[in-house]
Order: structure tokens, then sequence, then C-alpha cells
């Protein structure tokens, strides 16, 4: 029997959905912004022509893509990534496509998935290495009720959890208590720890869907905060598991009638949730990263640093997409807002883990990002900022082995620190972008639509909308 594992060509493709038993076909693709789209058809409409020609769909539809003129888009399906989507009530097949312009017949400039493969490839141009290895660490809240509106008179949100330390005081027929104090997630056993069946399922589904599980726990956050850690992959797959994850994630929670937010601070006065990311290079089956220098780097590995620390300000609008992004990156919640490196100081942006002696686990962990970035561009971006560390021998200066919250002032100020919003990001990326060009990996269209959309949509409406916080500050003034 054909399985996911072992799909290397078309027809193997389409043995895996009949072995199966499909009886549809899934096509999910990646829009710009970091949304997975989907369309499906009947199973026994795959064929090699499908695959090699692909199925038509409104580009001018979906935020940041075609204008309407142009709107003619295609999506063809690549056959190594089949799956079984485990939450279709009949068998379904699933396949992550690439978007391609049907008139040129060129990959679309714009697809996320292609700026992926296009970072992939300019690293073997480069002769560095063969393989960037990613491994994010997408942290996210479990809810029990999530209501929000926003109009002309009025706005507001509401999030709740049973676990919520704000409950302690509810009648809830009985009240048992075990709910997690602010900031006394990080882990309890249960009865405190509510959620460890409902992750223990999740995990399930994640194995049974092919991405290997490393460890899940409650998070530091009161009201349900948690993490699954995944096994690293290479970066396109990486950025196709992130997908799986978020999707797997989401659909259990909403199984045993819970919601999911990857959202980076939902919840005021306590942690938010990140995407610590590490990475490492491997050329053949030799890590580039283990050396004899600082916390067992190698001068590679030193020089990859710098390269992120020196762009991070611009990664940074990749990496934290979103203005609540920036609500996530203020000083006394564990977030790593300062542009330093270090072992083990989890208060610096980029991290050398320590926690083995193998070469084979020598890495870096860039702690900024969090999981509403596009992973596809997120990763690409971090590939190519250390990559031109590397070949511009980039020096990280001296690590930063103290804490930096407690830092006396005249210290402080020495520490670059990351952009304050989402609009000091986006003009970093638009003044210090030229990195991302090389090998045509990212386009001057791409970035370009990048930061015009974010500033339109996004920036712009957070600056005009009045806020609950501004009606309690101003009303009565």
């Amino acid at each position: 029997m054909t399985t996911a594992t072992t799909v290397t060509s078309i027809k193997d493709a389409i043995d895996f959905a009949r072995d199966n038993n499909a009886v549809m076909a899934d096509l999910k693709f990646m829009d710009f912004l970091g949304t997975w789209q989907h369309l499906t058809i009947p199973a026994h409409r795959l064929s090699e022509d499908l695959f090699e020609e692909g199925l038509g769909f409104d580009g001018s539809s979906l935020r940041a893509w075609q204008p309407i003129q142009a709107s003619d888009m295609q999506v063809r399906p690549d056959h190594t990534t089949a799956r079984m989507d485990p939450f279709c009530r009949e068998s379904t097949v699933s396949f992550i496509c690439n978007v391609f312009d049907p008139i040129t017949g060129q990959p679309y400039s714009r697809d996320p998935r292609y700026i992926a493969q296009k970072a992939e490839n300019y690293l073997k141009t480069t002769g560095i290495a063969d393989t960037a290895y990613f491994g994010p660490e997408a942290e996210f809240f479990i809810f029990d009720d999530i209501r929000y509106s926003t109009a002309t008179q009025h706005s507001f949100y509401k999030v709740d959890s049973v676990e919520g330390a704000w409950n302690t005081g509810r009648d809830e027929g009985p009240n048992l208590g075990y709910k997690p104090a602010h900031k006394g997630g990080y882990f309890p056993v249960a009865p405190n720890d509510s959620l460890h069946d409902l992750r223990t399922e999740m995990s399930m589904v994640l194995e049974a869907c092919g991405i290997e599980v490393d460890v899940h726990h409650h998070e530091v956050a009161t009201g349900g905060q948690s993490e699954i850690g995944i096994r690293f992959n290479s970066l396109v797959r990486m950025a196709d598991d992130l997908q799986w994850f978020k999707y797997v994630i989401k659909n259990v929670a909403r199984r045993h009638n819970k919601s999911v937010t990857f959202m980076p601070k939902p919840l005021h006065g306590d942690n938010g949730s990140g995407m610590h990311t590490h990475m490492s290079l491997w050329k053949g089956s030799q890590p580039l990263f283990a050396g004899e220098g600082y916390a067992g780097m190698s001068e590679t590995g030193l020089q990859f640093i710098a390269g992120i620390l020196h762009h991070a300000r611009a990664l940074i609008a990749l990496t934290n997409p979103t203005t609540n992004s920036f609500k996530r990156l203020v000083p006394g919640y564990e977030a790593p807002i300062r542009l330093a490196y270090s072992s083990r100081n989890r208060s610096a942006a980029v991290r050398i883990p320590t926690y083995a002696s193998s070469p084979k686990a020598r890495r870096m962990e860039f702690r900024t990002p969090d999981a509403t970035a596009n992973g596809y561009l997120a990763f690409a971006a971090m590939l190519m900022a250390g990559l031109d560390g590397i070949e511009k021998q980039m020096d990280p200066g001296a690590p930063l082995d103290k804490d930096i919250y407690n830092l006396p002032p005249e210290e402080l100020a020495k520490v670059p620190s990351a952009p304050a919003n989402l609009e000091e990001a986006l003009v970093a990326l638009a003044e210090d972008h030229e990195f991302l060009l090389r090998g045509d990996v990212f386009t001057e269209d791409a970035i370009e639509a990048w930061i015009t959309y974010k500033m339109e949509n996004e920036v712009h409406p957070a600056n005009l909308h009045p806020t609950p916080l501004e009606f309690a500050m101003y009303y009565d003034v």
C-alpha cells in the first residue's frame, strides 16, 4: 500500500488516494498574507494532467493578489505533499499547491510557497550549505468563548476560559478552583492543567498526519496558553508542516467546542504567544553551526546570527506582521525585544540553546517571531538574512549574558531594540530589503505589495479606530 512518505511521483499520489479510498481531493494553497485557502474536487478527477496543468481560480478575490482585470490564476498540486485530511466526513486526500500564472505558465511571484522554494534554491547556489532546517515553537491559547465586534458606535472583545485566573470567583456550580494564576501556567500537572488530554489528542492527530511531535505542555499564561513542539524540517517542508499544525490544532479544539488563537497578545497583563524559531545549516551530513567558538558555535554560525541581528528590524515586518504582534513585544513578559544574542538567555532576541552537546544539535534560536507570520515568507526571509551575514562575514559582536530587563539604563541604551510597532517595522523593511532580492527570491513587487497592504489595511485602520481603553482613559476629561 502506498503511504504518504513514499509518494515520490504523480502515479504514487494517485495510488495513495485510491489506496486510502479517497472520494474527494482537497487542494490547499497559501495566500500572500498567510491564510490557508482550499478548493475541493472529486478524487476521480486526479490525473497526471491535473498535476501538470492545474486548476483555475479567481486570484482577484484574495487579499493583496491579482487585480480584477487579470484575475485568472491556477493551482497545481505538489504530489509529494499527499496526506489524508483527518477532519473531513468523507475520505479526503489533501495536497498543498503552488500558484501559477495561466497565461505565462510561470510560477506566481507573490506565491509564498514559491518564494520559499526560491530561497532553498538560492542557498544551494551559494555553495555555503545544502539544507536549512527550521524548528518553530508556535504557542497558542485555547479559549472556551470569544466574542468581538467593531462598528461606528462601539468596539469590544471578550475572551473566556474555564482556566482563567479571573474566574476564581465565578459561580460555576460548583467552581472547583484549579485555575493557573497570571504567569502561573508553566507547567503544573492536572487538575491545574485541564488541557492535557486535549493537547494529547492534538499531538496524536499531528502524528497521524506524519508530523512528529517532540513535546506538549501548558505555557506560562493563564487562560489556556499551550505549546506543542514539533520536529524540525527543511524550509519549505517546515512551512508546509506549520500550516498543517495550525489546521490540526484549531480543528481538534473545535471538536471539543473550544477555540484556538495564535494571536500574539489576546490577554492584557500576561505573557503573549511567540513562535521561537530554531535554525541550522547543513552541507551533506555535516552540521555547519557546530564549532569551537562561543557556546560551541562555528564562525559560520556566528556570522549567520550577525546577519539575523543586522536585518532584524526589517525581518520583523515579516516575522511579526500584525499590529497585535507589538503588544507582545514589550518588557516584562519574557518577550525578546532587544536585538542581542546569548546562550541560555531568554531575554535576548537570539539564543544559542545548550540543552545538548552534540554537534548535530547546535543551532540558533530567533525568539522574536510569532505565529501570525506567513511561515513561507518568514522562514525565507530569515534564511536570506543569515546568508547575508555569512556572505559578508559579519561579526555579531560580544554576547549579552545578562538579564537584559535589569540592565542599568546606560547599558540598556547601547542594545538595539525591535521596532515599537508595525509601522516602524514596515518602514525598516522598505529601507532594508536588498538582501531579500538576491537570487530573485523576493521581488520588489512582492515587498511593495506587502508593505502597501499592511499599511493601508492594518496600520492605518488600527490608528483610526477608538478603543475601549481610550474611553476608560479619556471620556471624562
